[in-house]
């Protein structure tokens, strides 16, 4: 009695039975990085220190030691980058900063730069 075998896949019909008839691309995407952009602090005479070092622990996560050294130069200088992240992450953190100093009536500005 004959046995029927089962046909044999080669290298031949893998490859039709993957195209399906669509056309495959020589070339790779090309995935590009995202901008990156510096949240920045704005000195204020109002917001009190305390209340800016827990804002960079908060939100940027930074140590007390950091933060501290942070705060001190937006104090000193007027101006200060708490983190550098995509777009969307830092568009996130400055609207949660400010709504965080808002709810606490604190004038605390953030703004964004592009790197």
């Amino acid at each position: 009695m004959k046995t029927m075998s089962s046909p044999v896949m080669t290298k031949d019909n893998e490859d039709n039975d993957e195209n399906d008839g669509n056309t495959k691309l020589a070339t790779k995407p090309k995935t590009k990085i995202p901008s990156l952009y510096r949240v920045l602090m704005m000195n204020d005479d109002y917001t009190p220190m305390e209340f800016v070092i827990e804002v960079l622990e908060k939100f940027f996560q930074k140590n007390r030691e950091e933060a501290t050294q942070i705060m001190l130069h937006v104090h000193q200088r007027g101006v200060g980058v708490c983190g550098i992240y995509t777009y969307d992450l830092a568009e996130t953190k400055a609207m949660q900063v400010m709504n965080y100093a808002r709810k606490y009536e604190h004038p605390l500005q953030v703004q964004l730069e592009k790197e």
